[in-house]
């Protein structure tokens, strides 16, 4: 059971780990500690979905990590993240998110907030890659519209 989940969601993983910590030899170090916890916790395991259920496992083995080295990760550049620019007051900001359905809110939270690809959100919500672009466009719309109620 977890070499096939090793096999499968090895890409999944090691990618996410890598665009977070910029480094691939340490991405894939935290990759395999991201294997044996899943190994370790395989029998908890309700069966849910596995890309999720390890990424989730892997964003908290980088957690650890980053408490146990007392490091702070870099942050993506914010044009990377299509965000407004830096003169914009952030209440403005997470007061027009608020507004926004939640459905919205959280995918719009899951790439712009946490730094997932639209890969690993397909992953987590069982959709196909192409729903969640289709999805986040909406979400990405919801925003601007409430976004442009405050000005």
């Amino acid at each position: 059971m977890i070499e096939e989940l090793y096999r499968e969601y090895w890409p999944l993983v090691c990618g996410f780990l890598q665009r977070r910590t910029r480094d691939p030899h340490l991405a894939e170090d935290l990759a395999q500690e991201t294997f044996i916890k899943a190994t370790r916790a395989l029998f908890g395991w309700r069966g849910e979905n596995p890309g999720a259920w390890l990424l989730a496992i892997a964003r908290n083995v980088l957690i650890d990590h980053a408490r146990r080295r007392r490091l702070e990760l870099p942050l993506p550049d914010p044009g990377e993240l299509a965000v407004p620019a830096l003169d914009v007051a952030a209440v403005d900001v997470r007061e027009a998110l608020d507004r926004v359905p939640e459905q919205h809110r959280r995918l719009l939270l899951l790439v712009y907030i946490e730094g997932f690809s639209l890969v690993e959100v397909a992953a987590m919500t069982g959709k196909s890659t192409s729903a969640v672009k289709t999805a986040i466009w909406r979400a990405r719309a919801a925003f601007a519209d409430s976004y442009g109620d405050d000005a």
